[in-house]
């Protein structure tokens, strides 16, 4: 007795066409021939399988099929589970359809309107200045792109000829490759995958509908932006064949290293020498910025080497905000390696009296030594 073609299949007698369908594709893909050579029992098992489909898939014949079995199919003169081929009785493209749209870019259809491929992506480099990118810049760009031919208008064809479906295809770009008991799709080998012929052929560009030129472009670059980020300036990239969208072009920015600040993320950190008088006693210091005004840092009494002073909105832009980043200010104490007959005088008297209890009101021993002769 004939085994119950749902039961091939693997799915309850109220499954959805959906359900048929997966589970088809899955047994077809596991017994095919192809993956299984020389294995009699897998082709067996592939031919029933196909039956099954064939049966199950189609309204009618799963009708007759539910109300009298395998005889009913075989009364309508639709064939069994034993017919010949695979893709005779099942539509290879309806089942692996969206397979092959993967895998080849394709439509599995044999009417199916061929997909236009966009043009190509650039991806350039470029080098700025920390000001640039503190303040933003309009950069020159110079660059070799594939264009739309000016001749043809992109069409490939000399003006006032035409193009013409390829007949091999049908227009679709795509055709059918059987392989024993498999069929797949693959791209046309006479037009390329175009589904289009050149009839006369235009000479500045040979057909092709595109050339290569020399292309300028202004490229903006906004402020704050960091090191590594690449711009994306859509509709920019080549040519995209037959009048197809043209890709896009990105642009990849790099800062140059600053000789007087240290970038972190939005921060900026400059170094600022402090002499140790002012750095015990306190006062201030002047430090650059990258707007090109000085601040004043104030030092406070007893500031260490090494500490940081944050001066607020300093910094640089924010890319994806309002505002700015901090600047902060690393101290460095400088220690003089000359000194004067007074002042090596003065630092041995602070140096016998660093454990002396400060007099009052005098500003103790810095007070004498760096205040008061």
């Amino acid at each position: 007795m004939a085994e119950d073609y749902y039961s091939l299949l693997g799915v309850p007698r109220n499954a959805t066409d959906t359900e048929i369908k997966s589970a088809y594709r899955k047994l077809a893909m596991k017994h095919h021939p192809d993956r299984n050579p020389g294995n009699k029992e897998a082709e067996a098992k592939f031919r029933q399988i196909n039956g099954a489909y064939e049966a199950l898939s189609d309204v009618k014949k799963r009708k007759l099929y539910d109300q009298y079995g395998e005889a009913g199919v075989n009364a309508g003169g639709q064939g069994g589970p034993g017919f010949e081929g695979f893709g005779q009785g099942v539509d290879v493209n309806e089942v692996f359809g969206d397979l092959f749209e993967n895998l080849f870019g394709g439509q599995g259809g044999q009417g199916g309107r061929r997909r236009t491929a966009r043009g190509n992506d650039l991806k350039y480099e470029t080098t700025i200045s920390l000001e640039d990118a503190f303040k933003g810049a309009q950069l020159p760009l110079h660059f070799q792109r594939v264009e739309s031919c000016g001749g043809c208008r992109g069409s490939g064809g000399k003006p006032g000829s035409g193009v013409k479906r390829c007949t091999q295809c049908r227009g679709s770009g795509r055709v059918q490759v059987s392989q024993g008991f498999f069929a797949m799709s693959q791209t046309c080998s006479r037009c390329g995958g175009e589904g289009q012929i050149v009839e006369d052929p235009c000479k500045d560009c040979r057909g092709q509908g595109r050339v290569r030129k020399e292309a300028e472009l202004k490229v903006k670059i906004p402020p704050g932006i960091y090191h590594g980020a690449t711009l994306r300036i859509s509709g920019e990239g080549e040519a995209g064949p037959r009048g197809a969208p043209a890709g896009d072009l990105y642009l990849e920015v790099h800062i140059k290293p600053d000789p007087r600040f240290e970038r972190h993320e939005d921060d900026l950190s400059v170094h600022a020498h402090v002499d140790i008088a002012t750095a015990a006693l306190g006062g201030t210091v002047t430090a650059p910025t990258i707007d090109g005004e000085p601040v004043t840092v104030k030092i406070a009494h007893g500031t260490q080497g090494g500490a940081t002073l944050r001066v607020r909105e300093r910094g640089m832009p924010k890319l994806h905000g309002r505002g700015r980043g901090d600047l902060l200010v690393h101290v460095r104490v400088e220690v003089p390696r000359d000194l004067t007959a007074r002042q090596r005088e003065l630092l041995e008297e602070f140096h016998k009296t660093l454990h002396d209890e400060p007099a009052k009101g005098d500003g103790g021993v810095f007070g004498r030594i760096f205040g008061k002769d």
